[in-house]
């Protein structure tokens, strides 16, 4: 079991709505769309910032995550929307010199309250299930090791369905695993990198995000 310490970067950004010229049967679908993004404008929206612990930036055409710490997590947020239900994927170029540095999604994310899922996978393989939350340490609601993630390491599509009480891992479109929860119904999403005892480790590229409602 990796356990990296919850010592994290939090920026989030509001992102600017424009006012609609008229009406629509679905306004509050134009008003909060979900997000998709290629990160080829830095004011897209995404939380950004750097210091001694991690970077998170546009940069190398796409959002770049580097942390400097051993043991450490940072993330990063499209917006403070609420979301339920949701399926997520994004490209990721790994270009971390630790297999066992670790990438994927947050989803259900509680405020401010460091409560939330993260599901992520790392070049050697493995891949986690976790769930964080204020009171407790983290809790490793499944894990395991899988071809799937070994078979590109440094280059694939990450996928991940968040709702209806699971929680569903893919990779390159294929399903990796999945995990029942109903700790967390709701929240707001992001993308993360960890490292594990390497410093300087982990460095990553995630790029063409998309994220749609589960079932359609």
């Amino acid at each position: 079991m990796k356990n990296f310490n919850i010592k994290v970067l939090f920026a989030v950004f509001m992102l600017v709505l424009t006012t609609l010229a008229c009406a629509t049967p679905d306004i509050s679908a134009l008003l909060n769309p979900l997000p998709n993004d290629d990160f080829s404008s830095s004011s897209s929206g995404w939380g950004i910032g750097t210091d001694s612990f991690s970077s998170v930036e546009y940069q190398d055409g796409g959002l770049k995550m580097i942390v400097f710490e051993s043991r450490y997590v940072t993330w990063s947020t499209p917006n403070t929307e609420v979301y339920e239900n949701t399926h997520m994927e994004v490209n990721v170029t790994n270009q971390s010199t630790d297999p066992e540095s670790m990438f994927g999604f947050v989803c259900n994310e509680q405020g401010t309250t460091n409560a939330f899922y993260y599901v992520g996978v790392s070049p050697d393989g493995y891949y986690a299930f976790i769930k964080s939350s204020v009171a407790l340490d983290d809790v490793y609601l499944k894990e395991g090791t899988s071809d799937l993630v070994s078979a590109n390491p440094s280059s694939m599509r990450l996928g991940l369905d968040c709702g209806n009480g699971s929680l569903t891992l893919y990779v390159n479109g294929q399903k990796v695993d999945s995990v029942s929860d109903t700790t967390y119904t709701s929240g707001t999403v992001g993308l993360f990198a960890a490292s594990d005892d390497e410093r300087n480790g982990t460095t990553v590229i995630f790029d063409d995000f998309v994220m749609t409602k589960l079932g359609e």
